[in-house]
């Protein structure tokens, strides 16, 4: 049998074992990713040792990175979460938009919020809010919520610092300011469409009322100050603006337009480092979200180890998909890979999508999917000279791909279905065809922009 076709069916082979482990026989996706990449290893010919010290690089290559990234980020949207910043953006942005477009008001709520807190935790924060309008108007409860949602589920899937955008970033090699860049570029529009546009459609097909258990206290006649909003609004953007400074000044150098050896450049490149910007976030917001806000130390030591058990689990996941990503490098099966697809012509970010969408359809976990699909890019792009633009295009595409329809295996299919008290059928018709739109629309425009643009 021919070398690439056999390695190609090793790597197809591995992820048909991926999804058997996880589907049916429940074992935990990092396990699952670990035994993937060994099958890998060894059905390819790896000698034993440097089977281990593959998967050894692959892990600490990528854990290097995305562990502090990932951590800051966690700590720093579980500060946002205890403070009440998230409630104070959503209040007042509702109150500047008017009542009329409230809708616009939570989808541009829940695509700012969830940058630094995850989307479970955010709707779960915010979904009181959501029940309050819904009495109030007399309004399906699928008016409020499913803008809310979009908005969260974009900037979740799409946009550092959250994890699965900058696992995918670490892994494609491509910098975190580019990724923001076509993340927001690209999320805007999906969350337009997928939340007032499809939210005023649907919640006029399907009536949803508030939960008969849902009590409502008096309102409270203190309202959040443009202080309160500016501020939260400051450090939820402080770390993408250092990081965006950081981008365009290599971009600037690249172009010619500045010299490479210069202080300021050098001190606007350190400061707009991951590490550095979510750093600076993180110390400001433990000031003025945390000591400002009267939480003494020991308080705010509890909400940093809370903020990190969660972030844990993503982490070591990624850490695998740097062990599958590494494999299909020293194996020969990412070449293989490659040249299959180009034999047959398909363009690489038609290939990560397509990837992203077969793993996240079949089991589930957007993270798996937009992990794995990486970690089966990367190999095939290394010798394509790709620039760092076109790159987090295909990064944007993998987490288009990883967001289609979330179904009865996607924990937040059922995260929606109990907060918003509705059936299967009608979660289907709602959260799943949301994500749908958000990865169409999404993936659309990645191809809009590769295409006049790169």
């Amino acid at each position: 049998m021919d070398q690439t076709l056999y390695l190609f069916i090793i790597t197809s082979l591995s992820i048909l074992l991926l999804l058997v482990l996880v589907m049916k026989l429940k074992v935990h996706a990092f396990i699952s990713l670990l035994l993937a990449s060994c099958f890998v290893g060894l059905a390819s010919g790896m000698p034993f040792m440097e089977l281990i010290g593959s998967l050894q690089k692959g892990m600490g290559d990528i854990l290097g990175f995305i562990t502090i990234v990932v951590g800051l980020g966690a700590i720093l949207g579980k500060l946002l979460e205890v403070s009440g910043g998230a409630q104070t953006m959503a209040h007042f942005l509702i109150k500047g938009f008017g009542e009329k477009r409230t809708s616009w008001a939570l989808m541009l709520t829940g695509f700012i919020v969830s940058i630094p807190v995850f989307l479970d935790v955010g709707f779960i924060i915010l979904i009181p809010l959501v029940y309050a309008l819904a009495n109030k108007s007399g309004l399906s409860l699928l008016h409020y919520a499913v803008p809310l949602l979009a908005g969260m589920a974009v900037t979740h899937a799409f946009i550092p610092p959250t994890p699965g955008p900058v696992a995918v970033a670490e892994i494609l090699n491509a910098p975190l300011g580019w990724m923001i860049i076509f993340g927001a570029v690209v999320g805007l529009p999906c969350a337009i469409l997928a939340g007032p546009v499809f939210g005023g459609y649907i919640s006029k097909k399907i009536f949803v009322p508030v939960p008969e258990h849902i009590e409502f206290k008096a309102e409270s006649n203190t309202n959040p100050s443009k202080q309160d909003f500016y501020l939260v609004a400051f450090i939820i953007i402080l770390p993408l603006l250092l990081i965006l400074i950081a981008t365009t000044s290599d971009l600037l150098v690249d172009t010619g337009y500045l010299i490479g050896e210069n202080y300021l450049l050098e001190l606007a490149q350190f400061l707009g480092h991951p590490f550095i910007a979510l750093t600076i976030a993180t110390l400001v917001a433990l000031y003025f979200l945390g000591y400002r806000k009267g939480y003494k130390a020991k308080q705010l030591l509890e909400f940093s180890d809370k903020a990190l058990a969660p972030a844990g689990l993503i982490i070591v996941i990624t850490g695998a998909g740097g062990m599958f990503k590494e494999i299909l490098v020293q194996s020969g099966a990412g070449e293989a890979l490659a040249e299959v697809f180009i034999a047959y012509n398909v363009a690489p970010i038609v290939m990560a999508y397509l990837i992203a969408v077969i793993i996240r359809i079949i089991q589930g976990s957007a993270t798996v999917a937009m992990v794995t699909a990486a970690g089966m890019i990367s190999p095939i792009i290394i010798d394509m000279n790709m620039t760092d633009p076109h790159k987090a295009l295909i990064g944007i595409a993998i987490a288009a791909g990883a967001c289609i329809l979330s179904h009865v295996n996607d924990s937040g299919f059922w995260l929606v279905k109990k907060y918003l008290n509705i059936s299967e059928k009608e979660t289907l018709q709602t959260w799943t065809t949301l994500e749908t739109i958000i990865s169409v629309t999404g993936f659309v425009i990645v191809l809009l922009i590769s295409v006049i643009f790169l």
